[in-house]
């Protein structure tokens, strides 16, 4: 797809997932020129790959979203998470009596925790609005051989011509080409768990309520989704478990598994339950670029950030990287000034890697201090939810984190 030609463009995003395609529209709203390439054609609303999946959206993101045009494009309805349960367990028993409760009292403004989408939606809702700019050219499938000079890129395309623009930014995924072409170093964190992802229909509504178990072999997060023509009332998945047991567990026949679900669900009660569609795994990881900027290079999402996900901030903090370059490009444009100087690139750098780090470092703890069963860390930790839980500053403040208000 591609909405112009040009030969001299602002910036060219490199990776039209929703964090580089997300990050496209937004500039695009205010009158950037923008050159989107991805090595794969753009995927459709019937892709197999994007059956059944889910995004938890937080409220900024969300705002975001619409700044760029694409919330406005979503196909249908997303589903928005009211309340959020957090609880200690194991497997076939109850769950601990001291529990975290975030309550519609303690978002700011009776606003939503956060909205559930499917994947299928979002990715139709950006392929539309990718096609709305008339100064956003999307080249895909295509690729781009990237050279950094001190006032541009050059861009030679695999489709003939070579192009330029003032910046490059990375949006490719954890395997970034142009993080490696700028050799900026990468700490890895591996897990040792894989995640498993599905859809479930059950027989009693969810109400919107969000449940997340903390089990001795990982988290357990059941999400709120909104209905389908054929089941009104649906849950997305989200399970991580040991590497020898994974497997075994994707694996189930639907019954042994819906089996499986209900007993990671505590004492919620959803009725009968019936695994929809098809089932993903994959492995669980964290990683970190040491650096987010290169010369006319900035890394945005998973090419700079991977975290465990324990809090599902994973694209949400990807949409925090949007948001903040964003605000500096758009301010850019409107004064005038170089978009890849290198100034701008360390104010970028200095807005986003410090609260990235922190939620890596959040997540990387609470991984190792729920995903195990010591009785001992296993008393202190249900205190320790138990303490949030009664003070209500706190949780209001932990929503507001999470939320990105």
């Amino acid at each position: 797809m591609s909405t112009m030609t040009n030969e001299r463009y602002d910036l060219c995003i490199n990776g039209a997932g929703p964090v580089g395609a997300t990050l496209a529209c937004r500039l695009a709203a205010e009158g950037m020129r923008v050159l989107v390439l991805d090595r794969a054609a753009l995927p459709g609303m019937e892709d197999p790959s994007l059956d059944g999946r889910a995004y938890a959206i937080a409220e900024g993101s969300r705002v975001m979203l619409q700044a760029a045009g694409i919330w406005d494009n979503l196909p249908d309805v997303a589903q928005p998470i009211h309340e959020i349960r957090v609880a200690d367990g194991r497997p076939h028993e109850a769950p601990s009596p001291l529990f975290l409760h975030f309550g519609r009292d303690d978002a700011p403004d009776g606003q939503s925790f956060g909205w559930m989408v499917e994947a299928r939606d979002l990715r139709l809702a950006i392929n539309r609005t990718l096609a709305q700019y008339p100064t956003l050219d999307v080249r895909a499938p295509d690729t781009g051989t990237f050279t950094f000079h001190d006032d541009h890129v050059s861009i030679r395309l695999a489709s003939g011509p070579t192009v330029t623009a003032k910046l490059a930014i990375a949006a490719e995924g954890r395997r970034s080409p142009l993080r490696e072409q700028a050799r900026i170093g990468l700490t890895k964190i591996p897990y040792h768990q894989y995640g498993i992802v599905a859809t479930i229909a059950h027989e009693k509504p969810h109400d919107g309520v969000a449940l997340e178990q903390f089990l001795p072999e990982g988290p357990f997060a059941r999400l709120p989704m909104p209905p389908s023509a054929e089941h009104p009332h649906r849950s997305a998945i989200v399970w991580a478990e040991g590497e020898g047991r994974a497997q075994r567990f994707h694996d189930l026949p639907h019954d042994v598994f819906a089996r499986e679900i209900a007993a990671r669900l505590g004492d919620e009660d959803l009725g009968a339950i019936t695994p929809v569609g098809r089932r993903w795994i994959y492995p669980l990881s964290a990683q970190y670029a040491q650096s987010y900027i290169s010369k006319r290079l900035a890394l945005v999402g998973d090419a700079a950030h991977g975290i465990h996900p324990i809090a599902g901030q994973g694209l949400n903090i990807g949409f925090r990287d949007v948001i903040s370059l964003a605000d500096l490009l758009i301010e850019s444009h409107r004064l005038g000034t170089d978009p890849g100087s290198r100034e701008l690139l360390v104010r970028y750098q200095r807005r986003t890697r410090p609260g990235n780090m922190a939620m890596l470092v959040a997540t990387d703890a609470l991984e190792r201090l729920f995903g195990n069963d010591n009785p001992v860390l296993r008393r202190l930790r249900d205190f320790g939810i138990a303490g949030v839980n009664r003070i209500s500053p706190l949780r209001k403040a932990f929503v507001r984190r999470a939320m990105g208000v």
